[in-house]
């Protein structure tokens, strides 16, 4: 620090502890100051509201921190030369509006200083045609893997008009019970559809995606039809662009055939048209965020979707849902086009009723894009065949032996052992590792700074404590100070999961442990949900923070849904995740069993 700026602090310093708290400096700056002198902290115009000693003690609740006495009189004396200044940007009078497509300068990168990841060829094997006849009956048609229908539309023993007609109408009758349905794009579909099966009949195929109708959670932006973000201020809003995922699947050739539901600005699943519900238990929530891809892969309405996470939204609705979710690496998949949560977080992935099936759709929405600055070149190298003896399958101990393990998690963790892995007890340090939502909330109340200062917020359906609104309005008052050290802690637990990994290949989690769905989604490794078994629950089960006003519905006797496994694995290798799922689908044999009623 210059000789200048420490006489000038010093000086203000001594001066300021023997006034009172509301004395102002009377000491005026000088007009003009000598060549190379530079300028001093705490000298800028007075911006802001008054402050007082009573101001900075009730902040101090909120930050948790203590000043004395002395320290909060002198910082009262500069508060609005010195810090309230900083604020200019969103407090004026030089304003500056910052658009969500604006990405931080500063970027979280997974992959730590010395590490090697994806550094495979990028080979891609899938599994040999079964030859397996196409049913007559259309649910059976809308129930089948994309692997299956993948091969009856190449061999053209399904044409895509008829697959499309299947799911339009589909989604037509089961909509009003699931309301997991936005937009429904019927005619666009339909003429995609005819161009696909021209195109395969005259030798153009284009892929296992080619033919396949899909549906877009409805933040992925399409051009000339809505994009709502599952939120009333946005219920107008019609992108000029698709969004990168969009464009690489209809490159692909797949037929996009509605706008699935989200809760309202990615978190649950309530919208502004009310609860998407679970297909196996219509009382409850679909879970969310992605709560429309989970129910409509569910009930047979599409034959795969596309949902995103930031800090659960593809796990919890798979798990609740029964179907197979994967959450790519942080940076494999591009999210230009997609909303913006927050920029460190974000990750968008494929919804399924199978496991190899993910890997159908990664394949096709890999790849960096100029749109997304955390996108990444990366290979994506998969073996459906490959064997999974001797692989380390990592878990930690205690977690498999409480709540929310259940014996569902136990077998699925025996069974690696008897197809020929290696389980491997691993352990975490016992850090507060929910405080690395202090960069959620920041981030995401930072995407949506506008929509806040301005009121929007209040048009969103949830208004409780739990939601966005209050979420959002509390997040202005985190200290910044806290949220470097939130990355710092960051970094130290991914050097931890960099540890872990030295050890196994793949962990097998609770899809619910806390813990890990925090970690691994700050760290951005990938994951993989699939169906393992079922369970007995005797209460409806929700997203939300307990209401006792509004209780849940509650079963006697309880009701059978399905439950799943979650496994993590390393950075950029989807792949051996997807053996291992693969070969835990077959074995634990429950993959088949469809919700009643669809």
């Amino acid at each position: 620090m210059s000789k200048s700026r420490r006489q000038f602090l010093s000086g203000v310093s001594a001066s300021l502890i023997a006034t009172t708290a509301c004395r102002k400096v009377t000491e005026k700056k000088p007009t003009s100051t000598p060549p190379g002198e530079p300028s001093a902290f705490g000298t800028a115009p007075e911006a802001g509201p008054p402050v007082t000693v009573a101001t900075f003690a009730e902040a101090e609740k909120l930050m948790q921190v203590e000043l004395s006495a002395t320290e909060r009189e002198v910082a009262v004396g500069n508060w609005r030369n010195s810090m309230a200044p900083v604020y200019e940007r969103r407090t004026g009078p030089r304003k500056l509006s910052l658009d969500a497509s604006t990405a931080p300068a500063s970027r979280w990168d997974p992959v730590l200083p010395g590490q090697r990841v994806g550094t495979g060829g990028g080979r891609f094997t899938r599994t040999q045609n079964a030859g397996q006849a196409v049913p007559a009956d259309d649910t059976e048609v809308a129930f089948a893997r994309l692997t299956q229908l993948a091969r009856w539309v190449e061999s053209r023993r399904l044409t895509s008009v008829r697959l499309t007609s299947i799911y339009l109408d589909r989604l037509e009758r089961f909509d009003p019970k699931l309301r997991c349905v936005i937009t429904l794009m019927r005619d666009s579909a339909m003429a995609q559809a005819k161009q696909a099966d021209q195109e395969i009949a005259a030798g153009k195929y284009r892929g296992p995606l080619h033919g396949i109708p899909w549906g877009a959670k409805d933040l992925l932006d399409t051009a000339g039809v809505a994009t709502t973000y599952g939120a009333e201020p946005y219920r107008n809003r019609v992108p000029e662009q698709d969004s990168a995922v969009v464009k690489r699947l209809r490159e692909a050739g797949a037929i996009l055939v509605a706008k699935l539901s989200l809760g309202a600005l990615a978190l649950n699943d309530i919208w502004f048209g009310g609860q998407t519900m679970n297909p196996w238990l219509l009382e409850e929530g679909a879970s969310g965020s992605s709560a429309g891809p989970g129910a409509a892969t569910a009930a047979g309405l599409v034959g795969f979707s596309i949902g995103s996470e930031t800090g659960g939204s593809i796990v919890s609705p798979a798990m609740r849902c029964g179907v197979t979710g994967l959450r790519p690496t942080y940076g494999r998949v591009p999210r230009t086009g997609a909303m913006t949560l927050c920029w460190s977080l974000d990750k968008l992935g494929p919804m399924t009723r199978g496991v190899e099936d993910t890997m159908l759709v990664l394949q096709a929405i890999s790849g960096p894009d100029a749109g997304d600055v955390a996108s990444v070149p990366s290979h994506l190298t998969f073996d459906a065949t490959a064997s999974i003896r001797g692989l380390h399958v990592g878990y930690v101990a205690a977690w498999m032996k409480e709540n929310p393990a259940t014996e569902v998690d136990r077998a699925a963790l025996e069974m690696t052992a008897k197809l020929g892995m290696v389980p491997v007890e691993v352990s975490l340090p016992d850090w507060p590792y929910s405080s690395l939502n202090l960069i959620l909330f920041a981030e995401a109340a930072a995407a949506f700074e506008e929509l806040t200062l301005s009121g929007g917020l209040g048009q969103l359906k949830a208004q409780v404590p739990d939601a966005w609104p209050n979420l959002f309005r509390q997040a202005r008052f985190l200290s910044a100070v806290d949220f470097v050290q939130t990355d710092r802690l960051r970094r130290r637990v991914a050097q931890e999961m960099a540890r872990i990994f030295s050890e196994v290949d793949v962990l097998l989690v609770p899809s619910l442990r806390d813990e890990m769905l925090t970690i691994s989604n700050f760290t951005g490794h990938p994951s993989l949900t699939l169906r393992a078994g079922f369970v007995q629950v005797s209460e409806a089960r929700s997203d939300w923070a307990p209401d006792p006003s509004h209780p849940l519905p509650k079963f006697s006797p309880p009701r059978r849904v399905p439950h799943g496994i979650t496994l993590i694995g390393r950075l950029f290798d989807e792949g051996t995740l997807a053996t291992l799922g693969i070969a835990l689908e077959r074995a634990l044999n429950v993959v088949n069993e469809r919700p009643k009623g669809f």
